[in-house]
């Protein structure tokens, strides 16, 4: 098969792919040229760079297109129902970078917590301010509200768990024995809002307004610290960046954003935000395994 790569890949996997007989094409296109493009290609491998949208499968109909594989987790970057109402198959590989994503929320959440990240930037300027950055607060006996408790979620609750933190959960989806193996309990999301000293947010693009609203961030805890590592839409940056004025939220740990590149500069340079550009799972070894199973999705096919 013709397969296009748009958005990179491990290269041990498209090495795995050329052995198998396959053209494999290493290639970004435009939006206005991406739609012609699919049409000479049996599959497309995405990340989240590259958007598939309904006029780019119009413009690949009658062509070769059968699949079209996004390397992570979400799909939001792909019109999936239009997709597959027209015969192309859409995968995504769920498993390879929970782990990952998992850890840079703990990392975000250790960095909002001591200010490494500003305390860090004042002495690469050559100050010195311990006390300044001196006021920082532990995570041990904290209560971290995880929003969407799918695998990266469940990853990092184990991981908060065993620094001896308290763990609950939010999901519109309940799988109680995942519940009761973690020891990670399910509320519903007042009940998070209200008791949490930390919340991530782990949950796919949804419709109806972000998650992290302003009314939400009203029924939170006076100095909570919030992380987003799932996408940038979940949270309503003007309302975040108010309240991080406010000190009603403390510090904001960010890895996504309503438009990436970033743009929204009074957030991203806040002094008390962390922030990392869309690296979640930017991890070797997520990559080496994102890649596997792009191998082993398309051999089924």
């Amino acid at each position: 098969m013709r397969i296009l790569v748009t958005d990179g890949m491990d290269k041990t996997a498209m090495a795995q792919l050329r052995e198998q007989g396959h053209e494999v094409v290493e290639q970004f296109y435009e939006p206005d040229q991406l739609g012609e493009a699919l049409r000479g290609f049996d599959v497309a491998v995405v990340r989240s760079k590259t958007k598939v949208r309904k006029e780019h499968i119009d413009a690949a109909k009658g062509g070769q297109l059968k699949m079209i594989i996004r390397g992570g987790v979400g799909v939001d970057n792909i019109d999936v129902k239009y997709a597959e109402e027209n015969g192309i198959t859409v995968k995504n590989t769920p498993r390879a970078s929970s782990q990952s994503v998992a850890e840079l929320a703990m990392g975000h959440m250790f960095a909002c917590a001591r200010y490494l990240s500003i305390a860090g930037h004042t002495m690469r300027e050559g100050k010195w301010e311990k006390k300044a950055y001196g006021k920082g607060i532990e995570l041990q006996g904290k209560t971290l509200g995880i929003v969407g408790f799918g695998r990266i979620g469940q990853h990092l609750g184990v991981m908060a768990k065993a620094i001896g933190m308290k763990v609950i959960a939010f999901d519109i989806y309940q799988v109680p024995v995942i519940s009761e193996q973690l020891g990670i309990p399910y509320v519903e999301m007042d009940e998070l809002l209200a008791q949490s000293d930390f919340i991530s947010v782990h949950a796919p693009a949804v419709d109806g307004g972000a998650l992290i609203s302003a009314e939400n961030i009203a029924k939170m805890k006076d100095g909570v610290v919030v992380i987003n590592t799932s996408r940038g839409t979940n949270v309503d940056e003007a309302a975040l960046l108010a309240a991080l004025e406010s000190g009603k939220v403390r510090a904001a740990g960010l890895d996504v954003y309503a438009d990436e590149p970033a743009s929204n500069v009074a957030l991203y340079s806040h002094p008390v935000v962390s922030c990392t550009p869309h690296i979640g799972a930017a991890t070797v070894e997520a990559q080496k395994r994102i890649g596997q199973e792009i191998v082993e999705i398309i051999a089924a096919m």
